[in-house]
């Protein structure tokens, strides 16, 4: 894989959800086919060329796919390492696997980031609860404990405030591994969405603020409030982390403002819901960065044009779109979702607020 991906080729894409989706609709801008796998609902599914429904532990049918795909990438990353090794026997992989099992488990992706000499929050394993004292005289209360696997948009997690309530917050997240973190005081949440394409350049769009409601994304404002060094220190650690790696693809780096500096809190290998503000605010956005990144094309230099406010409509929220979109400078994306659901995402909406 050393040429440029031709067009006509298919791209396989593991997940059908709405990161798949805005994926195959910047493939195909591209002109690439893409072949969604995905065991259940795929929105993702309705601008594709061919859609796999099958579970992740049918490596038959993981297979049968591979060979129909000329690369394949993944907007969803829990998937099991022996369907991984299944897809890689025929067919290209972008990011590869190490990439996945460093992001899969918290407690991996910790130690990373650790041993690349980068800030994060406290850290101690727990797999029981004779774990705790010692997990949380590493991390101090208050804490949260996290299932090492599976968590996301504030699932997996319980709070302890005191000693006394880790027993019980441990309790809720039924048995699985855990990690312990402490809490870290910031002054805001920001992400950096970078790209390392084959030929091991890499672009990086600038930080954006970030605000959650209950656990989930709500809003991506771009540019931060940051100084010119900081807003630089947090390109420059995406950059570190993607190197370290020798990363394929698009990434999102979340960390917190603190009075000490910059903490790493989390990494994604895939686009990120709070690089959704490209789309109107630059001119190659996230999700054709990643297409260019996996198929060799020269990468976007993530130059932003113009100053946006991402804001995701959850559950209910979507059906404020016909009204956001009569607003000016006002972006509309729909996930073709059927059901509506509280916390679930439905759609998103980018805001034009100035130039940049």
């Amino acid at each position: 894989m050393t040429d440029m991906l031709p067009p006509g080729a298919t791209i396989g894409i593991l997940g059908g959800g709405q990161l798949g989706r805005m994926l195959a609709m910047a493939a195909a801008r591209l002109g690439y086919r893409c072949h969604i796998y995905e065991p259940g609902a795929a929105p993702a599914a309705d601008v594709a060329h061919a859609w796999t429904k099958a579970p992740y532990e049918d490596l038959d049918a993981l297979r049968a796919f591979a060979q129909t795909c000329d690369l394949i990438t993944y907007e969803f990353e829990n998937i099991p390492a022996p369907s991984l090794d299944v897809l890689a026997e025929t067919t290209p992989l972008f990011p590869d696997r190490r990439a996945l099992e460093t992001s899969q488990d918290r407690l991996t992706e910790k130690s990373f980031l650790a041993g690349l000499g980068l800030a994060t929050a406290p850290f101690a394993p727990v797999d029981t609860a004779a774990d705790l004292p010692t997990a949380l005289a590493t991390t101090c209360t208050p804490a949260i404990l996290k299932t090492r696997r599976f968590g996301y948009d504030g699932k997996g997690q319980a709070r302890v405030m005191t000693p006394d309530e880790a027993e019980a917050a441990l309790a809720t997240l039924q048995g699985a591994p855990a990690i312990a973190e402490g809490f870290v005081r910031f002054s805001r949440e920001i992400s950096v969405i970078a790209a390392r394409g084959r030929d091991g350049t890499v672009a990086a769009y600038d930080p954006g603020e970030n605000v959650h409601r209950d656990g989930i994304l709500a809003t991506t404002t771009v540019p931060a409030p940051l100084p010119l060094l900081q807003r630089t220190d947090a390109v420059l650690i995406a950059s570190r982390i993607l190197n370290a790696l020798d990363y394929v693809g698009v990434m999102g780096v979340e960390l917190f403002v603190t009075p000490q500096g910059l903490v790493v809190n989390e990494i994604a290998p895939r686009v990120h819901n709070s690089g959704h503000w490209t789309q109107a605010g630059c001119a190659v956005d996230q999700f054709e960065q990643h297409i260019r990144a996996i198929a060799g094309w020269p990468l976007g230099n993530g130059e932003r044009h113009a100053n946006v406010v991402m804001e995701n409509l959850i559950g209910d929220d979507v059906t404020r779109a016909p009204a956001l979109a009569a607003e000016p400078g006002v972006q509309v994306h729909l996930y073709g979702k059927a059901e509506t659901r509280p916390g679930r995402k439905m759609g998103h909406v980018n805001r034009v607020t100035g130039p940049a």
